[in-house]
């Protein structure tokens, strides 16, 4: 009877039928596309299981080998020490105490210095080391696969407005650690699984014991002396099927000053060997194999988060560095504008002295410099800033001298150019992120590990029962005490050896144990509960597949938005150019005023501003999209296992981007050689 409820019940491999309330398991095809009223349905969304950075176990995934060298598996594994130093690729980017840095390095820099991907990097390994202790039948550690956001970028206040593009969002990995509304309290529960590794125990102990004794008719001497030498040896093992096997074999040497005893010294061995198998709970490679199954899909839960760290931080460096590009374009717009009120000052006091012009004119240009002397101060604040972020992001040491002063000049601008993505349907877009982004791998993934654990709590139902058997002997040996001949007829600890394994005094049994837990309402409490997080796990993979489709359309919107407000910005810093110029030529003629020269150099800033607040939303979108649609690396050429390794053999190739052009700008007021005509200014219609 016990035997044939095994069939189906032990592991629970039939994974029972949802309820009418309950939806199945996401399915990778769906094949009916009608629903209520035979509307026609959205297909649901196909998982393919992606290719992962390591296919094979690392290095901390195996053990030392006891061959040749024995004492191996009892040495210390040695990790090797951070490098806090930056590399010298950094070095090689300066140039007359400046750095002329183009996207590509940043991020190149960024891969092989950043913090975040550096500490992201340890966890590969960490999951390793939960693999190796799951293959002896240890309980996992668990990993972290969260996103590390410690890279400060863009989180001040900037002229861009809106503080400019760049910096760390708040983020949570897809594994399931918690987060998002998911309860996994359950995960680890369960039978214990079996201890694979062997153990090997030994016990040699001597003692020399006197006792007084109350009588000596038992030992025929009023103190009793021994001396008893113990070796005691012994051997266990589990097994994945649920069977444990234990080896004992103990041996005693005595020596004694009774008078009673048969044998002095005494000689006595015992050998045993017991095999005993779960029937029930326990039983099966399933359930004491369960944590290698999920020390293997956290492994790869690891490794598809670290895909998603490096994706997050490349896409974080391209935003600080184009909000560095939109800083330095301010920058020199607001030395522009500085230098042009400058002169226009510089011009009306010359005015001023030959009289044809009024004082409060001067006081109007003169406010009008030292506000753009504030602004310029503010501007180049900001600019310095933005490359101190800049630099925290690519470089792991900032006490270097040179660095910490050395500017940096970005040397790459946006390419309005159309992406590829821009002209694809949103379905195909849609599909893509379905297929690439880390965390609906992650959700599929952690949903498997979920599915293991329910199956184990209900293995955990079960009562408890065992068969067991064992086979054993014991023999004794030493010299014969005779009252005629002490010492005569003795036998050696090879007689007794022998005596012991062959078969003249066996000890052998065998039986069953039987454990049943009343009303058992832990093991129903827990199995419930893990079916509930199961179903959290099930509805949270369709959100993220929700989720994703929404931001990859908004994705899109945003970045046709973007494409519209530069053109128009641009358009906009153009005719502000041109209306400045001809307000200038008109001021020159005595046909306008201070005052509408200084409104339209404000225009022009205004718009200037406008045009690199556009510019820059529309950089930053264009690189979120790619991070929605988690195809950034392979548009960037990026080797994640590279990024793995901390090395960066081939530089990353970042599409979209042009050489920095010469910006048009009005040309500067410049004093008259001669006193201008005292021309009344006439009214432009």
């Amino acid at each position: 009877m016990l035997m044939g409820s095994l069939n189906g019940t032990a592991w629970g491999q039939q994974t029972p039928a949802p309820s009418p309330t309950t939806p199945a398991a996401p399915q990778a095809v769906q094949n009916d596309t009608t629903g209520q009223a035979g509307l026609p349905q959205a297909p649901q969304p196909v998982y393919t299981e992606p290719l992962f950075l390591r296919d094979t176990p690392g290095d901390y995934a195996k053990p030392k080998k006891a061959f040749p060298k024995v004492w191996a598996p009892y040495t210390s594994m040695d990790y090797p020490r951070p490098r806090l130093s930056n590399t010298p690729r950094l070095g090689d980017l300066m140039s007359g105490g400046k750095i002329y840095l183009s996207l590509s390095d940043a991020i190149t820099l960024a891969l092989e210095n950043n913090y975040d991907i550096a500490i992201a990097r340890v966890n590969l390994d960490i999951a390793d080391t939960d693999l190796l202790r799951a293959k002896a039948g240890g309980s996992l550690r668990g990993v972290s696969t969260g996103l590390v956001t410690n890279t400060l970028g863009g989180t001040t206040t900037t002229i861009t407005g809106g503080g400019g593009p760049g910096g760390t969002t708040t983020s949570t990995g897809g594994s399931g650690t918690g987060a998002s509304g998911l309860v996994l309290s359950t995960n680890g529960l369960g039978p214990v699984p079996q201890l694979l590794d062997p153990t090997l125990t030994g016990t040699v102990q001597a003692e020399r014991a006197s006792t007084v004794q109350s009588s000596n008719l038992i030992s025929g001497t009023n103190v009793l002396s021994q001396d008893t030498n113990t070796y005691n040896f012994g051997y266990n093992q589990g097994f994945i099927t649920g069977t444990t096997l234990a080896v004992t074999f103990n041996n005693t040497h005595q020596t004694s000053n009774s008078t009673r005893t048969s044998y002095n010294p005494l000689l006595q061995s015992t050998f045993q060997a017991r095999v005993q198998q779960h029937l029930l709970q326990g039983f099966g490679w399933g359930v004491n194999g369960r944590f290698i199954v999920q020390a293997k899909n956290t492994r790869r839960i690891t490794d598809s988060g670290f895909r998603q760290q490096v994706i997050y931080t490349v896409t974080q460096v391209e935003s600080i560095y184009w909000a560095l590009v939109s800083a330095y374009e301010d920058d020199l717009a607001k030395t522009r504008a500085l230098e042009q009120s400058t002169q226009l000052a510089k011009d009306n006091r010359k005015q001023l002295e030959i009289g044809t012009l009024a004082p409060l004119d001067i006081v109007n240009s003169d406010n009008a410099v030292a506000t753009d002397q504030q602004a310029s101060i503010q501007s180049k604040t900001n600019l310095e800033y933005q490359q101190l972020l800049l630099k925290q992001a690519i470089a792991r040491n900032l006490s270097d001298p040179q660095l910490s002063v050395a500017p940096v000049i970005p040397t790459d601008r946006v390419d309005l150019g159309r992406l590829p993505e821009e002209d694809q349907t949103v379905e195909d877009l849609v599909a893509l992120a379905y297929k690439n982004n880390p965390q609906i791998e992650q959700a599929v993934l952690n949903m498997k590990n979920n599915d293991i654990t329910r199956k184990a709590l209900k293995n955990g139902l079960l009562p408890t029962v065992d068969v067991y058997g064992f086979y054993g002997s014991s023999a004794v040996g030493g010299s014969v005490v005779t009252a005629n001949n002490p010492g005569a007829n003795s036998s050696g600890y090879g007689n007794v050896f022998s005596n012991l394994f062959n078969n003249t005094s066996p000890d052998k049994g065998a039986g069953v144990t039987v454990s049943i837990p009343i009303r058992n309402r832990i093991a129903q409490a827990d199995q419930a509960r893990s079916q509930m997080e199961y179903q959290q796990s099930e509805m949270r993979l369709q959100q993220i597949y929700i989720q994703t489709r929404m931001q990859v359309i908004n994705g899109q919107y945003a970045l046709t938005n973007d494409r519209a407000a530069v053109q128009s910005a641009q358009s906009s810093r153009d005719f502000q150019l041109q209306s400045l110029d001809a307000e200038e030529k008109k001021y020159k003629l005595g046909a306008s005023t201070t005052a509408n020269v200084l409104q339209q150099q404000r225009n022009l800033a205004t718009a200037e501003n406008s045009l690199i607040s556009a510019t820059a939303a529309y950089a930053r979108d264009r690189a979120s999209l790619l991070q929605i649609l988690a195809n950034t690396l392979d548009r960037y050429g990026i080797s994640l296992a590279d990024a793995a390794t901390g090395t960066v053999v081939q530089k990353p190739a970042v599409p979209g981007l042009t050489a920095p052009g010469p910006t048009p700008v009005a040309k500067p007021l410049t004093a008259s050689p001669e006193p201008l005509p005292n021309i009344a200014p006439t009214p432009v219609h």
